[in-house]
């Protein structure tokens, strides 16, 4: 990368992360994109940021291999948002380059949930069976996912002192932004016989543990979001669970549960820590009862 669209990327970099206020992940996020964008064009001025060459970068996109198939346009598109944001700012900058209008999105079809059953969420919350530390350490993490709807990062972030006094506590979330989530009486009752279990002083809520249960040598080690992945992976098959289950499948759960009691559109959106209600939009056509009645009033009257 040439030297001057390297500076140009450091100072946007520092300008999302001082003015604009974005995360150190979403920093990082950002820096990665343009990365791979500037190392693909090769180029060495923000003039030469021409439509062919964002064409030609997302045709090599495009034909990368994902996990399945191609990447997906979603991911595709995250590294176009990046790149429009940083022309905004060479725009803001006074510095010629391409227009960030200019760049269009891919379309995307609507998002498939990955929902579990009532009965297969009721399996999955008992299989860490037993008083075993690292069993009753799971039991709370998979208690807590489904009673507060976390995100695995959020759940990971939690400490050891949370105040179990109180059915409720503040998070810090996505963008930085803080919501109150609830604990229910099986979850406060899950997370007090594991903190009643646990010897060591860590700071972490959830801690890795060695065989027979024993924190690490040096003290305890938080646990990662992809450990949390890999443990509710083998209690899903332990479930007899077919389907891929991760902890935000659990947070679908928690969420399609408060729509089908009744729960109003907004206050899961505030529960969820949605930014933008169209996103909270997605559960509304597996949880709409009222839909399912009028089909089954309606529906064939003629043929009967």
């Amino acid at each position: 990368m040439a030297s001057e669209l390297k500076a140009l990327k450091t100072q946007f970099l520092e300008y999302l992360e001082i003015e604009k206020g974005r995360s150190v992940k979403t920093v990082e996020n950002y820096d990665r994109y343009l990365a791979r964008f500037l190392g693909f064009a090769k180029i060495s001025k923000p003039l030469q940021i021409t439509e062919p060459k964002v064409r030609e970068f997302r045709l090599h996109l495009n034909r990368q291999p994902g996990t399945t198939h191609n990447l997906k346009l979603k991911t595709q598109n995250y590294y176009l948002i990046a790149l429009r944001a940083f022309l905004k700012y060479l725009r803001k900058l006074n510095i010629e380059s391409l227009q960030p209008e200019r760049i269009e999105l891919a379309k995307v079809g609507s998002r498939d949930l990955d929902l579990i059953t009532t009965q297969e969420l009721n399996r999955l919350m008992r299989a860490p069976a037993g008083d075993t530390l690292t069993a009753l350490r799971d039991r709370a993490m998979l208690e807590l996912l489904f009673s507060t709807g976390l995100r695995v990062s959020e759940l990971c972030s939690l400490n050891s002192d949370l105040d179990l006094s109180r059915d409720e506590f503040s998070i810090r979330g996505k963008g930085d932004k803080v919501r109150v989530v609830f604990l229910s009486p099986s979850a406060k009752k899950a997370v007090a016989e594991y903190l009643k279990k646990r010897k060591d002083m860590g700071e972490a809520l959830f801690v890795s543990y060695g065989r027979g249960g024993n924190p690490p040598a040096g003290g305890s080690d938080r646990l990662t979001p992809r450990s949390i992945e890999r443990i509710v992976k083998q209690y899903a098959i332990k479930s007899g669970i077919t389907r891929k289950v991760t902890p935000h499948v659990i947070r679908h759960s928690f969420a399609t549960d408060l729509l089908e009691g009744g729960a109003d559109l907004r206050s899961v959106q505030a529960l969820l820590g949605h930014a933008n209600i169209a996103t909270t939009q997605i559960y509304t056509h597996v949880t709409d009862k009222h839909l399912r009645e009028v089909h089954r009033a309606f529906h064939g009257r003629r043929r009967r």
